[in-house]
């Protein structure tokens, strides 16, 4: 029987995106509402809501960097490689609306 081992930094991302959930929960809900009133909107607000929403995942997203990026530095490029990949996978499980672009 072979057993699949947990990824290496598995359980500190979830422990990081449960930190970040918790002091962006405002943000992680405005973009939610966001998301809401733009595929609520008539056509002649559409665009506005839209761009309010986009602006609200590129904050979300860039604070996910920030998190990401200031652990990555305190590890070796190779672990740090390896970080980021776990950190950017589960963020992107995790935070769809806000992970999705994460690794760009």
């Amino acid at each position: 029987m072979r057993f699949r081992r947990r990824p290496r930094f598995q359980d500190l991302v979830e422990r990081q995106l449960t930190l970040f959930e918790r002091e962006n929960a405002a943000l992680v809900h405005d973009v939610e509402a966001a998301l809401s009133a733009y595929n609520r909107a008539p056509a002649g607000e559409a665009e506005g809501r839209y761009e309010t929403f986009l602006d609200l995942v590129d904050a979300g997203r860039d604070e996910l960097a920030a998190l990401r990026d200031t652990y990555a530095r305190t590890l070796d490029p190779e672990d740090a490689s390896e970080y980021e990949e776990a950190f950017n996978h589960l963020a992107r499980k995790r935070l769809p609306r806000l992970g999705l672009e994460i690794d760009l």
